[in-house]
């Protein structure tokens, strides 16, 4: 079984099909979408037509989390640019439409996976220990191990620092698969391939260059 694991699209469907299209990650069985699908971006109804098309299996993030609890008169912008990104939201819900917020609604924290080799992957945007944390590069392994607590999971495959990176724990593996939409270098979408076989699995991660459209 191969996984194609990518996380934070933000809304950028001409990325997310860049990443789609790359010839070193077609052939593979399940997308896993680790949140933050449509938000900032422009185009959020064109990103949820593709993970439908590729029946993604999605978790939710802290954007997704915005825009379905989105309540604008509850709202009070401080700066210009807060107003900005209350309009973006706004026009966010109003182009998915009631069908698709309520479909919003129903998508879990996190999903569980078994596994050929008897392992079993965890899919999450943040940390087990709290969905809105995230794991990142530049935690300690004490740091990673607290968050992790005591999830049983073998791997641990995570959004949200934006950065890829993968870390070996004593008995789990966490892989923070980056960002497709805000990668942490302009230009570039990050992806991971995990191959699961009845003796384990393996993990790549790529960078795909991204057209203008894109950008």
């Amino acid at each position: 079984m191969r996984f194609l694991c990518i996380s934070d699209i933000h809304g950028n469907a001409s990325a997310l099909e860049a990443v789609l299209a790359d010839e070193a990650l077609r052939d593979f069985h399940q997308l896993v979408v680790c949140g933050d699908h449509l938000f900032p971006g422009t185009e959020p109804l064109a990103t949820w037509k593709l993970l439908l098309k590729y029946r993604a299996l999605c978790v939710e993030g802290l954007t997704d989390r915005a825009i379905r609890t989105f309540h604008p008169e509850a709202l009070e912008p401080k700066t210009p640019e807060d107003q900005l990104r209350v309009d973006r939201l706004e026009q966010t819900v109003e182009d998915l439409g009631e069908l698709i917020m309520a479909h919003l609604g129903k998508m879990p924290e996190s999903a569980r996976l078994p596994l050929e080799s008897g392992a079993e992957m965890l899919i999450i945007h943040g940390s087990p220990m709290d969905s809105t944390i995230s794991f990142s590069p530049e935690m300690s392994d004490e740091d990673l191990s607290a968050l992790v607590a005591s999830d049983p999971a073998d791997i641990i495959i995570c959004g949200g620092s934006h950065a890829p990176f993968e870390r070996q724990l004593e008995g789990v593996h966490i892989v923070g698969v980056g960002s497709v939409g805000e990668h942490v270098t302009e230009g570039f979408a990050s992806a991971t391939i995990v191959d699961s076989t009845p003796l384990g699995f393996t993990v790549h991660q790529y960078d795909v260059a991204l057209p203008p459209q894109a950008l």
